[in-house]
């Protein structure tokens, strides 16, 4: 299967592995690399030293080319009255597990727009693609990362954002529909109209000169075949590669993922203050959405309760980040699960072929 994604990197398969945070990691995507297709690993929610000792962990187990993820959402000054009620809205749910709740709140994620040591390490590391979520660099770092010779892909999530990517300079975009797991790109909070995933690939693939990736609610070979007829270059899949063995999902997480809780996935800011897909759990339908903290301060009261609720068995607390698809999910070891994937592709195809 030859596209313009699998021409620019020297792919076999035009298939990503998202980098979700929280659960990519090295091996995992060493693997999907090895396997012929792109491993991503997130490092926007760590710091700069940290993202380089991942970086070379992954340097370590492949040759291949990988993507290397970072987030660049437009930094918030706190607000301590907003934090001040999200914090007392959850103190009942803290003292139900015997805990108190943090008095401040800070901001645990720097965004890239600011990292200029994070900037710094992919400069000198050099990874075949950067890609960005929650909107775009400043022209200085695209600027200094083509010049480097990486590969630059930007999230999506409505055909403007699409537009501003390829102005920017952007290499490929990857169309983000609403049935995404996790925190989908969305630029401005304030001006989201949910376009799904199929819709988006093929208005994209129309109107931009650069390729298009599409994510969203795929799971399988099917999937990627639908996007590639609407002409994309390729599929992004996250939660498809969340119960690999080499992800860092935890038990509780991989049972909800093979359990009927997966059919219901829901989209809610109380985790971490932007809306973000998973799996609708006890914080989700406790909590009052309107009175959210703004990200990344209201993920740091998140963290909080999560770790109070887990040290009493609780996992109703925790992000588990599913897309629409989950029920689709497959345990399967990364390479065997992107040659399931490829094979599946293939028969799709195949089967569109007969039918005209």
């Amino acid at each position: 299967m030859k596209t313009a994604l699998t021409d620019r990197l020297g792919l076999d398969l035009p298939i990503i592995q998202a980098p979700m945070a929280g659960t990519s990691t090295p091996k995992l995507a060493a693997a999907v690399s090895n396997a012929g297709a792109l491993g991503s690993i997130s490092i926007g929610s760590v710091d700069a030293v940290e993202g380089r000792m991942q970086i070379q962990a992954l340097q370590a187990l492949t040759v291949r080319p990988f993507n290397v993820n970072v987030f660049c959402h437009a930094p918030m000054p706190s607000d301590p009255t907003c934090d001040r009620v999200w914090i007392d809205s959850l103190r009942p749910i803290f003292a139900a597990f015997d805990a108190a709740p943090p008095e401040t709140l800070t901001e645990i994620y720097q965004s890239f727009l600011t990292d200029d040591a994070k900037l710094a390490v992919l400069l000198d590391e050099k990874p075949a693609v950067v890609s960005f979520h929650f909107g775009l660099p400043q022209p200085d770092q695209i600027a200094a990362l083509k010049s480097a010779g990486c590969l630059l892909i930007a999230s999506a999530t409505t055909p403007q954002e699409g537009r501003l990517a390829q102005a920017a300079g952007i290499d490929m975009v990857v169309a983000q529909g609403f049935e995404a797991g996790g925190h989908r790109g969305v630029f401005d909070l304030a001006d989201d109209p949910r376009f799904a995933t199929l819709p988006l690939t093929r208005l994209l693939a129309r109107e931009l000169d650069i390729s298009v990736i599409a994510a969203g609610g795929i799971m399988d070979g099917a999937g990627i075949a639908a996007a590639l007829a609407l002409g994309a270059a390729g599929a992004q899949l996250g939660t498809a590669f969340v119960s690999c063995p080499e992800s860092a999902a935890n038990p509780a997480y991989r049972a909800a993922l093979a359990s009927p809780r997966a059919e219901r996935t829901r989209v809610s800011p109380v985790i971490s203050g932007r809306p973000a897909r998973g799996i609708e759990n006890a914080f989700m339908q406790r909590a009052d959405e309107a009175l959210t903290a703004d990200y990344p301060y209201a993920y740091d009261l998140g963290k909080a309760l999560n770790a109070a609720a887990s040290a009493q068995g609780d996992d109703g607390y925790a992000p588990q980040w599913a897309g629409q698809a989950a029920p689709l999910t497959r345990a399967l070891p990364a390479a065997e699960l992107v040659a399931v994937l490829t094979q599946e592709t293939r028969d799709a195809v195949k089967r569109l072929q007969r039918l005209l």
